[in-house]
């Protein structure tokens, strides 16, 4: 059988072809770019807000007397254009900051450059890669509620992602008409303030969440959290011109069903904005290495390196330096059984790779 040999271009061809890519790239004029901020992503599509308006506004098309109006959508300040990108930009998300182009006749638009970004929220999909969430955000408000029935490992690896991404956290929770006296959620929460996280109760159903409010104001705010803990109902009560979808918890199940498809930003407050991400039930983080999961859990990373074992796997050896700690009651025992079930996980993912 003949082998198929991967052809070689040369110097000239390849200069060809790299002039024929920068032309391409250059067929845009960018000096009619606007400001625009992605507010929703569909597939290839996204929606973008126009943050700038052009200096010298499109004409409207003229028409004869007695033939019909051509289709014409004027350029306005925080109108929403349905856009394409050009090809050579990197994966846009919710949150992006960009420069676009409108076109008033089709009303649609292409995005032409994005803006750096201060933070990026990304979690692997079901494939395995590592997917971007949204971007920009300064602040992440984990919600959880007595039911479902929180999962403090699922809310632990939310806070390994916010440490990793370098954004701040805010525990909230939701829902606070289901408590009942001395229940085990308020120990939990209680648990997390000890730990440096900022905390807050409220209820997103006939109840005062002013404080939320005010907190969140001129944040760029990314909800996470199980599904049925009530993003969405938090979100309606914050904007109630918002619109989101909710659901009720399913009686058989007692899991939320899912009900926000794609990420979505809402724009809160004078200077802040809302993005209500799809609710997913488990968060996986084999993509960080183990540094990074180290440095998810600052009550524990302070202890390593106190093992009398280099390797210690801080599960059966003795003078371990956690176990010691979890005994003083300086380390919660579930906080090291998170750990590491993480660490697990992480050392099982690159052994498969």
């Amino acid at each position: 059988m003949a082998l198929i040999r991967k052809r070689r271009l040369t110097e000239q061809q390849q200069r060809r072809i790299e002039k024929q890519h920068k032309t391409r790239q250059e067929e845009i004029d960018t000096s009619q770019d606007l400001d625009g901020l992605v507010v929703q992503h569909y597939g290839r599509q996204l929606e973008v807000q126009a943050l700038s308006v052009p200096e010298h506004h499109p004409e409207k098309p003229q028409v004869a007397e007695g033939e019909p109006e051509p289709f014409w959508k004027p350029i306005e300040l925080n109108s929403v254009w349905r856009c394409h990108t050009r090809t050579n930009l990197e994966l846009l998300v919710t949150g992006d900051r960009v420069k676009w182009q409108a076109d008033p006749n089709t009303g649609l638009g292409i995005i032409t450059a994005i803006h750096p970004r201060t933070s990026l929220l990304t979690r692997p999909d079901r494939y395995h890669k590592v997917k971007p969430v949204a971007a920009n955000i300064s602040l992440i408000v984990i919600v959880f509620s007595p039911l479902p029935e929180p999962a403090p490992t699922l809310i632990d690896r939310y806070l390994v992602a916010c440490a990793d991404a370098n954004i701040p956290a805010l525990l909230v929770l939701n829902k606070s008409d289901l408590l009942t006296e001395n229940d085990p959620i308020l120990t939990l929460l209680e648990e997390y303030k000890t730990l440096g996280y900022e905390v807050m109760i409220c209820q997103s159903k006939k109840g005062d969440i002013s404080a939320l409010s005010e907190r969140l104001d001129g944040e760029t705010v990314a909800f996470v959290g199980q599904s049925g803990v009530g993003k969405s109902s938090l979100i309606n009560v914050l904007i109630p011109d918002a619109e989101q979808k909710t659901n009720v918890i399913s009686e058989n199940s007692a899991l939320g069903q899912h009900t926000t498809t794609s990420t979505r930003l809402i724009n809160f407050g004078k200077n802040g904005a809302l993005i209500d991400s799809p609710g997913i039930r488990e968060f996986g983080l084999w993509h960080l290495d183990l540094e990074k999961i180290r440095m998810g859990f600052p009550d524990i990373a302070a202890y390593l390196g106190s093992c009398q074992f280099r390797n210690c796997t801080h599960t059966h050896e003795k003078n371990c330096g956690l176990k010691q700690a979890v005994e003083a009651g300086e380390i919660l025992p579930r906080r090291l059984d998170s750990f590491l079930r993480l660490i697990d996980e992480i050392q099982e993912a690159q052994q498969k790779n």
